[in-house]
């Protein structure tokens, strides 16, 4: 991998990387808390989770069922849906939402890849995380 994440080239590379095996928002979830969860700012990943009974009961965190990654100026979402996921992206002007974007997963992807591209760019922290997830 190449010292800067900038060009186009490996922003399809770090989305291809999280493609791999991912139908589903669980699975992105787990990605995006283990592997980039200690490299990404505070607060930037956010998780619902529903609960059934017995998760309560057994002290079980629940099922993830939405995922946003919140930045300054926009926003990714991923909801788990009976049909599969739904991936959103809202702009945000001063934590308002302006605009919001239905696209596909593909895109989404791209998307985050420029984030965390961004973020790598100015973190040791995010560059080697990066790092993990491509290898």
């Amino acid at each position: 991998m190449s010292d800067s994440l900038g060009p186009m080239g490996d922003l399809h590379l770090i989305a291809a990387a999280l493609r791999l095996d991912r139908a589903d928002v669980e699975s992105y979830t787990r990605v995006l808390t283990t592997v980039l969860g200690e490299a990404l700012p505070p607060g930037m990943v956010t998780v619902e989770r529903k609960r059934s009974m017995a998760d309560r009961m057994n002290g079980r965190p629940g099922t993830p069922v939405s995922l946003a990654i919140t930045t300054p100026d926009e926003q990714l979402l991923l909801r788990q849906q009976a049909h599969g996921v739904h991936a959103e992206i809202q702009q945000v002007v001063r934590g308002v939402t302006i605009k919001r974007s239905t696209v596909g997963i593909d895109d989404w992807l791209i998307a985050l890849a420029g984030l965390l591209s961004r973020l790598a760019a100015g973190s040791a922290a995010a560059r080697e995380a990066l790092t993990k997830l491509l290898d």
